[in-house]
């Protein structure tokens, strides 16, 4: 199966080269902007090295490994800042590719203990582990979690759609097969009428037509008529038969064995014979062929006698006593059959029995061998019929679903033909939801939410106490600043003043004046700051040996 939305249900990708060349090229990207965050971070040349590599290894894997891969760049990211950003990737990938929200659920739940509990143990010297561990939950919902639930609903949403399709496929085909059967039974009804009423009919003719035949009080011409008649009442009979065959079984019938002795009497060769019976019953009729005879395959070579056949039969009963032309040309691609026939000699016979399908028949039987019939009326108050046959065109729409919603049931076939059948299994855990009422749904779905809101508060609210705290621990203002005095005890000095564990005076000690060596240094925010934006005014106090060696101020830019 080559749909997208259904890469993650056929388990792993193969590596072809399309697919390689693309994740070298994300690699790239994400490993050059990975470069840039450790050279913020001061970070040293084998870091640099090793996080391009990481991003690397994990960008290519992650088709295969999408949950080791999620939990190893989780855990790298914290010690290789420069293999950050690939975690949103690595998120999206296992979100798509995890099958079960059980698996997707452990390996998330994995790779957010890894991150964070990893960040608490690296950040362990700073004393800070409740501000670590809220800043790591957030950078690992917005950069792991959430690509990894957009993921999994868009790949949701186009196996969903997949699905729908194959089933709706799967229904029409279902249709089709029942409006077959349907047809089926009706047209074995139909042959079953046909054969006790038309037969019986048709059988009657013939032995009277017999009978007559031989009557001595018959003229020759009389008689001759009548035996036209009597051949037409049995030729009537085989074509009942055949017809009756093909409607109850879909098949032709048997052919006799004075007919299978003369396979050529349906086909271009008994053209002649028709004529010749048209010509007996007194009826003027003219046949001239031209060019090279080719060979027909027979779909074609019946159609051309049925062409002929109806043309006659035609002009029989709507133009009595008309002169009549059969025309057979052979041309380079195709057999032309043509038969026209003047204006009626005379008013015709009354009402005239037809059906009304005989020209729609024959347009029918012509298309479906790849040909094509013309009719219409000639300048002179006559009729032509013309009909175009390929020599060698096979019936044409056996794949065709001659029901209601056949078109709609081609273009399932066409566009599902060539995937692999869908694992319906893995579907239906993917995509199960337990039954549930109207008000359990409800519940569950306000329950939902109101946990998520609660989560998000405590979040910030944790997050801006430890915020507000560490604030709190790193200002200070100018009297006590001025307070202190060069050569007291650092001891007394720390007691006096700020912890200063604050992310706002991480490195500030190392902005301003240079440091006494050998020195450690406290650096703490003034409360009172300048009016310009994107300065601070920093107070330092620097220790040696537990005494105040030194105490700047000074302004230092964000």
């Amino acid at each position: 199966m080559t749909r997208a939305g259904w890469d993650w249900l056929k388990g792993p990708e193969p590596w072809t080269r399309r697919v390689i060349v693309g994740d070298l090229a994300i690699a790239g990207m994400l490993a050059l902007l990975g470069l840039g965050i450790e050279e913020l971070d001061n970070g040293s040349g084998w870091r640099m090295t090793a996080s391009a590599g990481a991003v690397a290894l994990l960008t290519l894997l992650r088709r295969r490994l999408p949950a080791a891969t999620l939990v190893v760049g989780s855990a790298v990211s914290v010690f290789l800042p420069g293999s950050f950003l690939v975690t949103a990737v690595l998120g999206w990938s296992a979100g798509r590719r995890i099958v079960g929200v059980g698996r997707a659920g452990a390996a998330f739940t994995l790779a957010f203990l890894a991150a964070v509990g990893l960040s608490v143990l690296h950040e362990w010297e700073q004393m800070r582990p409740l501000l670590v561990i809220v800043f790591s939950t957030l950078m690992f919902l917005a950069m792991t979690v959430m690509p990894g639930l957009a993921s999994r609903y868009w790949s949701q949403r186009r196996t969903l759609l997949s699905a729908l399709q194959e089933r709706n496929g799967q229904l029409m085909r279902e249709r089709a097969m029942i409006a077959g059967q349907a047809r089926l039974r009706e047209r074995q009804r139909i042959a079953q009428d046909m054969h006790d009423s038309l037969g019986h009919q048709l059988a009657l003719i013939s032995v009277h037509t017999g009978a007559l035949e031989v009557d001595p009080k018959l003229t020759d011409r009389q008689r001759e008529a009548v035996g036209v008649l009597r051949q037409a009442s049995v030729a009537a009979m085989h074509e009942l038969r055949e017809v009756v065959g093909i409607l109850r079984d879909g098949v032709e019938a048997p052919v006799p064995v004075e007919e299978a002795a003369h396979p050529a009497a349906r086909g271009v060769a008994g053209i002649a014979g028709v004529v010749e019976a048209a010509r007996g019953a007194g009826t003027d009729v003219r046949m001239s062929a031209s060019g090279r005879p080719r060979p027909l395959v027979a779909a074609c070579d019946h159609a051309a006698y049925r062409i002929v056949q109806e043309a006659l039969t035609n002009a029989y009963k709507h133009a009595p006593g008309a002169p009549i032309t059969v025309e057979l040309r052979y041309e380079d691609d195709s057999l032309v059959v043509e038969i026209a026939n003047g204006p009626a000699a005379g008013p015709g016979a009354g009402e005239v029995v037809s059906g009304g399908q005989g020209l729609t028949g024959l347009r029918e039987r012509a298309r479906l061998v790849g040909g094509m019939v013309h009719a219409g009326a000639t300048e002179d108050g006559g009729f032509r019929l013309a009909g175009v046959l390929p020599y060698g065109a096979e019936p044409a729409g056996a794949e065709a679903v001659a029901d209601d919603f056949g078109q709609q049931a081609q273009a399932q076939a066409r566009g599902l033909r060539g995937a692999p059948p869908m694992d319906w299994s893995v579907v239906d855990r993917e995509l199960a939801v337990p039954r549930r009422g109207p008000v359990g749904g409800l519940a569950l779905g306000c329950g939902i939410a109101f946990a998520a809101v609660v989560l998000l508060v405590i979040v910030l609210g944790a997050g801006m106490l430890v915020v507000v705290g560490s604030l709190g621990d790193s200002m200070v203002d100018r009297a006590d600043y001025d307070a202190v005095r060069v050569g007291e005890p650092e001891r007394a000095v720390r007691d006096r003043l700020p912890s200063g564990d604050n992310f706002l005076t991480a490195g500030a000690d190392r902005k301003g004046p240079p440091r006494p060596e050998g020195s450690d240094c406290l650096a703490l925010m003034a409360t009172e700051q300048p009016d310009s934006l994107g300065v601070d005014l920093i107070y330092r106090f620097c220790f040696k040996d537990g005494t105040l060696v030194d105490k700047q101020a000074y302004e230092v830019k964000q």
